[in-house]
């Protein structure tokens, strides 16, 4: 027995050395952290996952830093909040940074090193305006052919607008991803969704349909008001127009751009300069997150964290429709959709410059940036709101840890290849955004 106490003396002493060791290599890494303790925000969207996944999965916790999330009350609230300092960043619309360092609606630099997800958004009509579609959707086997294009939209719009009737839609906020895709979906099929200019921040000059900015939580019940007929917006809020009965999603937004950058991580540039090492921690365990969210066995438990109250907060159900690989269009008409949410696959979480491009021609070409622009501003804007080489920084301490492949990492000069996987076939180089602009018939074309 004492050779045996001796022995488990020795075992105790070596994992209590372990143990002190590893608490003084947690202590000189968080010694090099800037700032440990943070407050990150986010809007009540399935896209907010990897801050809650590295939440939950303690990998913020991994890096030395302790993260509060609160859920804001619209796009503006937050923004407003990390600018003024009140969030030390934030899940952001895509087009977020790109417009208030420009100056469109609100003037502030803000960078990103970290996109959040590709995909995940749709277009909901209502039940009325569906079946108004329903003669002009080509159909087999007596459902519809996917993607259905705006033009089965078309005519219903007309009909309105003989009638001398304002046709309606929404969208979450002027500079959001859902702007640029309605608007994109709509013009493909000849539908005008309205020039902003220097007289009218609505953007609806010139519109065919009017399309008007709506929290994404109260997509639903504006649209079973007869608020609004239809409206884009990120899930699961597609999803609960379809188990509430009132509303139809047409299409995602996959199909308008296939793997389409959606949700950034958004800091200010004055936080990103002040706490350098603090940002990369951050953008470490945010790219584990979206590592783990992509194991398809995971996918369940990921809904049933989101539907906690302090996350999205919607029925595990109604976040497990999409989550979980699948998507519902009209009721029991479930396909499967893979892609429709993406974390981490295709390089989803590399800031791409060519994604900053393609946002800033749509502000030109909808008139949210008034004035013609050289591809080279294009270029230099881009590189002046994100930060592939922070991402980098982080991705290359991952693969030293053995917690990242190095294949996760590409080899770019941060533009994708052209493609012309859109819902009109118009092929997109982010090198020549003004050669881009001239291929659409609706909107502003630049040389």
């Amino acid at each position: 027995m004492k050779r045996f106490a001796r022995g488990n003396t020795v075992v105790t002493a070596f994992f209590s050395f372990l143990f002190l060791v590893t608490v003084c290599v947690g202590q000189v890494a968080a010694q090099e952290l800037e700032k440990d303790e943070l407050t990150f925000g986010f809007i009540k969207l399935t896209d907010m996952a990897p801050l809650a996944i590295a939440k939950e999965k303690f990998f913020f916790e991994d890096e030395g830093l302790y993260v509060t999330l609160e859920a804001q009350a619209n796009w503006k609230v937050l923004l407003d909040r990390v600018i003024d300092g009140e969030l030390d960043g934030s899940h952001m619309l895509a087009g977020q940074p790109i417009g208030a360092t420009i100056g469109f609606g609100t003037q502030a630099h803000i960078v990103t090193a970290f996109s959040m997800d590709l995909n995940g958004n749709g277009i909901t009509v209502s039940n009325d305006i569906w079946q108004k579609m329903k003669p002009h959707v080509p159909m087999e086997s007596g459902k519809p052919i996917h993607p259905i294009k705006a033009d089965a939209l078309k005519p219903v719009v007309e009909e309105y607008r003989s009638k001398g009737l304002e046709f309606k839609m929404g969208m979450v906020f002027p500079v959001s991803t859902h702007n640029y895709e309605i608007r994109y979906w709509l013009a493909a099929a000849g539908i005008h969704p309205g020039f902003y200019t220097t007289t009218d921040i609505t953007g609806t000059t010139n519109a065919d349909v009017l399309l008007s900015v709506t929290p994404p939580p109260q997509m639903p019940a504006t649209l079973e008001a007869g608020t609004i007929y239809g409206y884009c917006v990120g899930e699961p809020w597609n999803q609960q127009a379809v188990f509430k009965g009132i509303g139809v999603p047409v299409t995602t937004n996959y199909d308008i751009w296939k793997n389409n950058p959606e949700k950034v991580f958004g800091v200010t540039k004055e936080w990103a300069d002040k706490y350098p090492n603090t940002h990369k921690a951050v953008v470490k365990a945010l790219i584990r997150a979206g590592q783990w969210l992509d194991d398809p066995k995971n996918r369940k438990e990921a809904a049933q964290i989101l539907s906690k109250p302090e996350y999205v907060g919607a029925d595990y159900e109604v976040i497990a429709n999409s989550m979980t690989g699948t998507f519902e269009f009209e009721k029991g008409d479930k396909r499967a959709m893979p892609d429709f949410n993406v974390f981490f696959r295709y390089n989803a979480t590399y800031p791409f410059y060519s994604d900053a491009v393609w946002f800033l021609t749509q502000m030109r070409r909808w008139g949210q940036i008034t004035e013609a622009k050289s591809d080279s501003w294009y270029a230099e804007t881009a590189k002046e709101i994100y930060l592939p080489e922070v991402w980098l920084a982080a991705a290359k301490e991952l693969v030293d840890e053995g917690l990242l492949d190095p294949s996760a990492i590409p080899e770019t000069d941060g533009y994708k290849a052209p493609t012309g996987d859109f819902i009109d076939g118009v092929v997109y180089d982010g090198k020549k955004p003004n050669e881009y602009l001239t291929k659409f018939k609706i909107g502003n074309k630049d040389k």
